[in-house]
């Protein structure tokens, strides 16, 4: 099979200068794709354009310091790849930040500042992108959520709540653009990075899965978004995707467990004498990522 995935192809990857979008700005290049690199560094960005011209030579990157969360800037960044190369198909929302905080301590400042980046960006970015998808009938989104989002953690109310929301978005673009012949999904990584050293390590357990994050490259999850992006992911969409070391897991989405039923209806003492007993057995316990991926990356 070859391995010149992206032939031809444009992308952008937002917060590029360092880490996962680093590791995937190279990668996509290496499989044959023209990216913009974006990130709010600019000493950061051009870095990783200058290595990107070393290994590939000139016209395969250029460099874009704006913010995600600013609609217009967002815009311009999909602007840029189309100014420069003439069309774009792939976008990897891959920007982000942390403002860690147990919840009754989180100011609103905080809660907004991670909301714009994660989430609001995510949506400008790829709101942007949509009307080229939309005209040429292909593209492809790949978002970054996380588990914190998807199972839970400390301190990162904000943080879960945007990886959440991620979810909702993608696969709402997902169903609202599967005629145009547009993709949308989504990848938790895990890989130790700048970002991820602010992570609390204050007890011996945080301090031993900490460890654990040291040992996951960033580069590691650069290769399951090249597919994703190539013509090889043509009939996969709506999926959320983990990466960790040398594992690709497939999670699962929200379905219904169980129901019960009352003909006559439901009061408030009948949920607690028969619906509650009937689906507590079902419940999902209080868990954070570490609890529910325990085992060793591998």
């Amino acid at each position: 099979m070859s391995e010149n995935l992206l032939s031809g192809k444009v992308a952008v990857v937002t917060g590029a200068g360092g880490g996962i979008g680093h590791a995937i700005a190279l990668e996509l290049v290496a499989q044959g794709a023209r990216v913009v690199v974006n990130d709010m560094a600019v000493e950061a960005a051009e870095k990783v354009v200058a290595e990107i011209t070393a290994l590939h030579g000139p016209d395969r990157a250029v460099a874009l310091v704006a913010s995600v969360a600013d609609p217009e800037a967002a815009a311009g960044i999909v602007q840029c790849a189309v100014d420069t190369w003439g069309h774009i198909d792939l976008v990897v929302n891959n920007a982000g930040n942390l403002r860690d905080r147990w919840f009754h301590k989180l100011s609103v400042a905080e809660w907004q500042q991670v909301i714009d980046v994660h989430l609001n960006g995510s949506f400008h970015v790829s709101r942007a992108a949509a009307p080229f998808f939309r005209e040429q009938q292909s593209g492809s989104f790949v978002h970054m959520t996380s588990t914190s989002g998807l199972i839970g953690n400390f301190g990162q109310a904000n943080y879960s709540a945007a990886k959440a929301g991620i979810i909702g978005l993608s696969k709402s673009i997902a169903l609202d653009m599967q005629a145009s012949g547009v993709r949308s999904n989504c990848i938790a990584p895990f890989a130790w990075t700048a970002m991820t050293q602010s992570i609390p390590a204050r007890t011996p357990e945080e301090q031993a899965r900490v460890e654990k994050l040291k040992k996951m490259e960033p580069g590691k999850i650069a290769p399951l978004v090249a597919y994703l992006g190539s013509d090889l992911a043509s009939d996969v969409t709506g999926q959320i995707f983990a990466v960790r070391a040398n594992e690709i897991m497939l999670f699962s989405q929200p379905r219904p467990l169980r129901s019960v039923h009352l003909s006559e209806g439901w009061s408030a003492a009948r949920v607690a004498e028969v619906a509650i007993p009937a689906l507590r057995s079902h419940f999902y316990p209080l868990e954070r990522s570490p609890d529910v991926i325990s085992w060793d990356p591998i």
